[in-house]
């Protein structure tokens, strides 16, 4: 059977995107071992996402509780569940993001807020409480940032990107999570390099056993 992967792209900058470019990188490698993959990229910037605002949010609860929703929150809902099956059909997980004020790109968000949706990839019971449904899937977090934020060192308290990626994944059950980070990006153009080069040789390992 063959295994779909989606490549989600949260960087604007196209071709000069660190992220994206080691992202790449990594699938290339993939592919090379694992020529039966089938590789599909969103480019976030690209979608016309629905909005997420008080319209969707009430179109939401009228659907789940049953209620009397209108023909236009009905059309509103099934627009974000389309989304979110379009997600949850993939087998794996490749994000590359950058760091945008020590969390993700708004535009990343905005599409989390998009997919994740009650009785698609989470549920809530009374006798439970949350659990994810996506169990059995992986994921490759590609990360790019202008500062590093090692573990173990002050600037770490300031990285709210990677934590909030994990916990999201989390979220829907998926916990086979791997990571690369290419970083500093804003640092003398020796570091860079060696960064880069870092980032390249993680993807080639993570190739391996993804």
């Amino acid at each position: 059977m063959t295994t779909r992967i989606l490549h989600i792209e949260a960087s604007p900058s196209g071709e000069r995107s660190r992220s994206a470019d080691t992202a790449r990188y990594f699938l290339q490698q993939h592919r090379a071992l694992h020529p039966e993959v089938e590789v599909e990229t969103l480019r976030l910037w690209d979608l016309d996402l629905p909005a997420f605002d008080a319209t969707t949010i009430e179109a939401k609860f009228a659907v789940l509780r049953s209620t009397s929703a209108t023909e236009d929150q009905r059309r509103r809902w099934q627009s974000a569940v389309q989304f979110a099956r379009a997600f949850n059909a993939a087998d794996k997980y490749v994000f590359s993001l950058p760091m945008w004020n020590f969390g993700i790109p708004y535009i990343l968000k905005h599409y989390i807020d998009i997919v994740t949706l009650p009785g698609e990839n989470w549920l809530w019971t009374p006798q439970e409480g949350y659990s994810g449904l996506l169990h059995g899937k992986r994921a490759a977090l590609v990360y790019s940032s202008a500062g590093d934020y090692p573990v173990g060192m002050p600037s770490h308290d300031k990285d709210f990107q990677k934590p909030y990626m994990r916990a999201w994944l989390g979220f829907l059950g998926i916990h086979d999570v791997a990571e690369i980070a290419a970083a500093p990006t804003l640092a003398s153009p020796q570091a860079v390099a060696a960064s880069l080069a870092r980032a390249r040789n993680e993807a080639e390992r993570l190739a391996e056993r993804f």
